[in-house]
């Protein structure tokens, strides 16, 4: 079976790595096995999310004051196992949930903070994205070296592994990889590392995996096996960073509005979950 990997330049030098493939199970899911040993995973067989494992990621589990993230509220309720796979449930509730007085869309954030971190390795994620527009699931990296403001991105920076902001648009099956450090204010850096579209499998209806490869030498994303993009953006983080997964919906003070994933979230929207078959992560022999 051929791989064919076509890489396209465009405007602001963005690289757009077009997929094609029959089948992610054709392609390995582990760049450099040999290298490499898994250290951590979350196979999420249980029936429960493992505490040991996950937390709601700026969460408040208080029904009667959820957490307020951009067009959303989170709420850990909004996070289940079942079937051999993590659930992220999104869901509008006109009452609010529970009827807690605050109308409006929930769902959740996880994160490993302070449960599991690593230096350099190469982290995965196999999933189906959540069908809807306005909104974008995301598996990610974080430090808290991330809002140190030094010019560089050495002492922590956000990983997007991958974002999925492109539902209902004419490129919907693209996710987008980037790096971002020097906080989220005025001194903000970014860079879009690459674009990547998957040509046969519908990443809104079928399994993918999603991985970055870290060490000293930077950033390099893969989408079924396949390198995406490579970057050294601000020097490669040199600490440890955890681990996210997490449905935003864009907007401000949990009302939907106009968003780099599309217009407002609409309240008849018939959102589906984000559903992640693993979370894995490998370090170097």
């Amino acid at each position: 079976m051929k791989k064919v990997l076509y890489f396209v330049k465009g405007v602001g030098a963005l690289l757009l790595s077009v997929i094609l493939a029959l089948s992610p199970a054709a392609f390995p899911r582990v760049p450099h096995a040999k290298a490499l040993t898994l250290v951590w995973s979350d196979e999420f067989d249980g029936e429960a999310l493992d505490a040991a494992k996950w937390q709601g990621l700026n969460c408040n589990e208080n029904t009667e004051a959820p957490a307020i993230r951009r067009g959303s509220y989170w709420h850990t309720d909004f996070a289940s196992v079942k079937d051999g796979n993590l659930h992220i449930r999104t869901a509008f509730f006109p009452d609010g949930y529970k009827d807690n007085g605050k109308p409006g869309w929930y769902s959740c954030g996880l994160d490993t903070k302070g449960l599991y971190e690593q230096t350099y390795g190469y982290f995965e994620t196999r999933c189906i994205l959540p069908k809807g527009s306005g909104l974008w699931a995301a598996f990610w990296m974080q430090s808290p070296g991330m809002k140190h403001v030094d010019g560089t991105g050495t002492d922590g920076a956000e990983i997007d592994v991958f974002e999925a902001p492109y539902y209902g648009e004419r490129l919907n099956r693209m996710v987008t990889s980037n790096i971002h450090f020097d906080g989220y204010d005025e001194a903000h850096q970014s860079k879009k590392v690459c674009n990547s579209y998957i040509f046969i499998n519908n990443p809104y209806e079928e399994f993918n995996t999603y991985g970055v490869e870290w060490n000293e030498d930077g950033y390099t994303f893969y989408v079924n096996g396949i390198k995406t993009g490579h970057s050294d953006f601000g020097g490669a983080s040199r600490v440890p960073e955890y681990l996210l997964l997490s449905v935003e919906i864009g907007g401000d003070d949990a009302v939907p509005g106009e968003s780099w994933a599309g217009g407002p979230l609409a309240e008849d929207s018939k959102v589906t979950d984000f559903i992640v078959d693993y979370v894995r992560a490998y370090q170097y022999k």
